[in-house]
């Protein structure tokens, strides 16, 4: 690729929310690009915008509206050309795009597990009957309510460095985290471990960097096809055909993981009720080539064994 490179004259914008993490993610996707093309990392600019979801932190998100919380902005910023593409953690966005935008790069997906993050104890087993746990997660909140039930689930958001600030001021005895956010700030040591999937299946698409793009702009397009992961790409193609089958958003407790070895595609997906009284859960397997379509048929089973009504709050 040789015309129209960017240049620190003209840099590529690149956006991007302004957490630590999320500065994180963009630095890694300049860098990446840089160094596919050859290019001084100057020629790229790294645009911060504020969201909703980071503005308002005083309201668990479903009171505020979601998933899309923490992209609108960002999309409208593409969509006026101030910002040429924007960088997302995957568990974070809608399975469907606004028109004239598409999302379709995917970064090698890094570990895909959650951390037990606590002070004082090593471990979910550990926390003596009736400990405060913090987590803005409901897929986390739902999952430990229903193996723990004796536990005291409270709202937890904010960044990295904010929640371990909560756990020192005593706001809660433990908390989660994304190893992926742990590593890429190279903090893998506030963890006191890593928890088996099986134990906890994480949130679709957990570990993972999108890069939107808007639909017409083919000097972007070619250049993000450069550093795109093809295997990552087929596993949220299975996962995110199987939250956008349940019509997954921020009110509803759905994990999800696939795993790719050779052509064969192994998806599991799991459904909670919101107080965790109630947990489905599935597996099965195909071609790689025919993930969308077993995230899919996943999906309408588990939504068909819930019945109506299975994500709504119990009184």
């Amino acid at each position: 690729m040789t015309a129209d490179r960017p240049t620190p004259d003209a840099p590529l914008k690149i956006g991007t929310r302004g957490s630590p993490l999320a500065l994180a993610q963009a630095h890694e996707t300049r860098d990446r690009l840089a160094r596919a093309f050859d290019l001084d990392p100057a020629a790229f600019e790294v645009v911060v915008i504020k969201t909703t979801g980071d503005i308002v932190l005083d309201r668990p998100l479903k009171e505020i509206g979601g998933k899309g919380l923490f992209t609108k902005e960002i999309e409208e910023a593409m969509l006026s050309g101030a910002i040429d593409l924007a960088v997302h953690s995957m568990k974070d966005m809608p399975v469907e795009q606004p028109a004239g935008l598409v999302l379709d790069t995917y970064l090698p997906r890094e570990d895909p597990r959650d951390a037990f993050v606590s002070r004082e104890v090593s471990a979910i087993a550990e926390l003596p009957q009736g400990a405060t746990v913090g987590s803005s997660s409901l897929r986390r909140r739902a999952q430990l309510a229903a193996r723990r039930p004796d536990l005291n689930l409270v709202e937890f958001r904010g960044n990295v460095q904010t929640r371990m600030r909560k756990l020192d001021d005593g706001v809660a005895l433990a908390t989660f985290l994304a190893m992926a956010g742990l590593n890429r700030l190279g903090m893998a040591e506030v963890a006191k471990g890593a928890i088996d999937t099986e134990e906890m299946l994480p949130a679709v698409a957990q570990g993972a960097i999108g890069i939107e793009r808007r639909a017409d702009d083919h000097r972007v397009a070619a250049m993000l096809e450069a550093i795109h992961d093809a295997d990552t790409a087929l596993q949220l193609a299975a996962e995110r055909a199987f939250l956008a089958a349940l019509d997954g958003s921020c009110e509803t407790p759905i994990a999800g993981l696939a795993r790719l070895e050779g052509g064969t595609l192994t998806l599991r997906g799991e459904i909670l009720r919101p107080d965790g009284s109630d947990v489905l859960d599935d597996k099965a397997e195909a071609p790689a080539e025919d993930g969308a379509a077993l995230g899919r048929e996943m999906g309408l089973r588990l939504l068909e064994r819930g019945g109506p009504g299975f994500f709504d709050w119990r009184g």
